[in-house]
């Protein structure tokens, strides 16, 4: 088990595993506009484009030589996305992958909190990872989301 820095060429399938965990978990919450927006997002070229100007960053946990769990943050403190495969949900990983972006954070001078804007799927997982909510559930270009901060101490 290992989390490491992802590279370019870890991208696609990155994004592989993004793309079934959300079909399979996040999909059913979501319109068909939302779930095309999604796609949209995390469409390889548009990712890369990202990824490329230093604008995303991406962490992995290796298990066994298989790619398990992916987060992604836009710039340093907002995560983006944050995928466990369904075999490995409820085994600390999506914990872990958040641990690590936690603490680069920490080495921030000017970083007080990190955000997300979590899925339905995912609200219970932030509150057990601390993150408390920051305004209601919203929804655009079909995305529903709850804006949610983790506030570093």
């Amino acid at each position: 088990m290992n989390i490491i820095k992802l590279k370019k060429e870890n991208i696609e399938n990155s994004l592989d595993l993004v793309w079934a965990v959300f079909q399979e978990f996040e999909s059913p919450d979501y319109s068909t506009d939302g779930i095309e927006e999604f796609r949209k997002f995390i469409s390889y070229n548009s990712i890369v484009e990202k990824f490329d100007k230093g604008e995303l960053c991406f962490w992995g946990y290796i298990d066994n030589g298989d790619l398990t769990g992916v987060i992604a943050t836009r710039g340093v403190n907002h995560i983006c996305m944050l995928f466990v495969k369904k075999d490995y949900h409820r085994r600390g990983i999506a914990k872990s992958l958040f641990q690590t972006v936690k603490e680069i954070c920490k080495k921030q001078d000017n970083v007080s909190k990190i955000t997300v804007n979590s899925s339905p799927y995912a609200v219970e997982v932030y509150h057990r990872l601390g993150f408390v909510d920051i305004d209601k559930e919203q929804t655009v270009n079909g995305i529903r989301f709850t804006p949610m901060a983790y506030f570093l101490k």
